[in-house]
């Protein structure tokens, strides 16, 4: 929440309109945010001894994991950055160069919080892996050595063909409706569908939150050309990164270092170390891809085309609050389940 060129950190008023517990917070925060190419200080000798280090050697300022991940990915200006786990993290770069658009529904827009002298845009999905997790273990009853099966029959499937529809709503929606109080849905059950085709709904529903994210930043004039997909998950998903390259319609790289948090933390210790001059040098001589890639393939992008126009129709239906829209039948859902829960007696097994 550091802007320098408004005065800094938030002042007092705000922070107590959030909660009158951080009105003390200012006055415990360093005045200064420093980009993480600058130097911290050095390591002391107690530490050196613990780490079986020498002692002195320079250290960066810190960062945020996920900004890390996007750094040691290879983040830059046009690409965007998908960090894939239990839930998902989008980074972008863009150079700090005139006035960055107000981008609604795109979270974290900071000077130097990504890359030194860049604006760094952050958005999210609240649930991705989460959510493969909740389906398999908790409502279909089986282990995580399901994971596997269930996948190789999802993508049996060809796009479409289950007639679901899902909506991945199931820990709030952080971008672009920005309210936790969503929850998700699914459209078109009949007694004939499958678990795996109910996986590869879920699946379907995270792209195209995915790809929503993207448009919005398009839509504002900084959207990518490339995507890396980074985190546990696309490495071991193949039917993950296929269905997201035919959401996106975009080509869709994995880094080769799969701890990307560590490798972008090393990136800003070369620059503070003076092994390289600044971050993008220190990306372009540590950070690799490998050589399998995922091409949309134009068939599947067609269909889910059409897919992804419904998608976000229901969803603007279903989250919007104007009038014409229904915004209120989650909320109202919400509202009969606290007021259920609260009755005496009522205790959820």
């Amino acid at each position: 929440m550091y802007a320098e060129e408004w005065g800094g950190w938030p002042d007092r008023d705000f922070l107590a309109r959030l909660s009158p517990k951080l009105t003390t917070l200012r006055d415990r925060l360093d005045p200064q945010a420093c980009t993480s190419d600058r130097l911290a200080g050095n390591l002391c000798g107690e530490w050196a001894d613990k780490f079986g280090i020498p002692a002195g050697i320079p250290i960066a300022v810190g960062i945020i994991d996920a900004h890390a991940g996007a750094v040691g990915s290879g983040v830059g200006t046009g690409r965007i950055v998908k960090i894939i786990g239990t839930s998902c993290c989008d980074i972008m770069a863009a150079p700090a160069v005139g006035d960055i658009p107000e981008t609604p529904g795109i979270c974290g827009i900071v000077n130097g919080s990504v890359l030194p002298r860049h604006f760094g845009f952050e958005a999210g999905q609240s649930a991705v892996g989460d959510i493969f997790n909740w389906f398999v273990v908790d409502i279909c009853g089986q282990d995580h050595r399901a994971f596997r099966e269930i996948e190789t029959a999802a993508a049996e499937f060809p796009p479409g063909s289950s007639g679901l529809l899902a909506l991945d709503w199931h820990n709030g929606n952080r971008n672009p409706y920005c309210d936790q109080q969503l929850t998700g849905t699914v459209l078109g059950l009949t007694l004939r569908t499958t678990p795996a085709e109910l996986f590869r709904a879920w699946v379907e529903a995270t792209a195209y939150g995915a790809r929503r994210i993207i448009e919005r930043l398009e839509e504002y004039g900084v959207g990518p050309r490339e995507v890396v997909c980074s985190g546990g998950i696309p490495a071991k998903s193949p039917l993950l990164m296929q269905i997201y390259a035919d959401v996106l319609g975009k080509r869709l790289l994995l880094p080769e270092e799969k701890e990307s948090c560590a490798l972008g933390a090393a990136v800003f210790a070369a620059v503070v170390g003076g092994a390289h001059p600044d971050a993008p040098a220190a990306q372009r001589a540590m950070c690799r891809f490998r050589r399998e890639v995922y091409e949309p393939v134009p068939a599947h992008q067609a269909v889910y085309d059409r897919l992804y126009r419904l998608y976000v129709e229901l969803s603007d239906l279903l989250a919007l609050p104007e009038p014409g829209y229904h915004g209120r039948f989650i909320k109202e859902l919400l509202a009969i389940r606290t007021e259920q829960q609260s009755r005496p007696g009522n205790v959820r097994p």
